[in-house]
């Protein structure tokens, strides 16, 4: 696969139909299977945020893809919500933004060849949180850590298992917590586990989840040290 990074905003990346068969899926399948065709593209989004470590995919995403002869041609594109919610804001390369409506268009997987996605994300939400993914080697740690933090307003949490690792989501409400605070908490988690690469729409999509609410809290109540 061939990655290209085209500004802060955007990426393009090249799979030919021989690699997508080398990860084990068929050329014909992922066109008229959904879940086969979300389970490729979250899986190659997840190389592209390993490789390319500063673009997270922490919001919406704007999604464009073309057939070439022998693979696809993808262009994914970090947008905004309006405040007011009505409008997706989306940058281009010139600086100048282009505002589309919000539709069922914005959450839309190679929508043309594969059909709507759904992955529950809460537009609005994502507007206003920012989202922090973060990696523990054992359950000892986050258990350490449960006792030691103190959560407040404005903070949400959530404990998953993926790949045999225990991840942390936590979401931060930007409208409600000041960036220093928002680094202040992160710090604290960080003392004892650290910021993972991987995205969080791949942990919800393929975790197992433990916690979906006030995790760090619920390890608390539940484990002693």
């Amino acid at each position: 696969m061939e990655i290209e990074r085209i500004n802060e905003n955007t990426i393009k990346f090249y799979i030919s139909y021989m690699d997508i068969e080398d990860r084990g899926f068929d050329r014909e399948e992922i066109w008229y299977n959904r879940d086969k065709s979300e389970q490729l593209f979250w899986q190659v989004m997840d190389e592209v945020n390993y490789n390319e470590e500063d673009f997270h995919m922490d919001g919406p995403l704007w999604i464009q893809v073309q057939a070439l002869e022998k693979g696809l041609e993808i262009v994914v594109t970090k947008a905004h919500i309006s405040k007011d919610g009505q409008n997706l804001q989306l940058p281009t390369e010139s600086g100048k933004t282009i505002d589309l409506p919000v539709d069922d268009k914005i959450e839309t997987l190679l929508e043309e060849k594969f059909g709507s996605v759904d992955h529950d994300i809460d537009n609005e939400s994502f507007a206003q949180d920012f989202v922090v993914v973060v990696l523990f080697k054992d359950l000892e740690d986050v258990i350490q850590l449960s006792h030691a933090f103190e959560s407040v307003d404005g903070m949400r949490d959530e404990l998953y298992v993926y790949n045999d690792k225990y991840m942390l989501i936590t979401r931060f409400d930007e409208e409600f917590l000041t960036d220093d605070e928002q680094e202040n908490l992160i710090s604290q988690i960080l003392e004892y586990g650290e910021e993972s690469a991987i995205s969080v729409f791949i942990v919800e999509e393929y975790g197992k989840a433990i916690f979906k609410k006030d995790a760090l809290e619920q390890v608390q109540q539940n484990f002693s040290i």
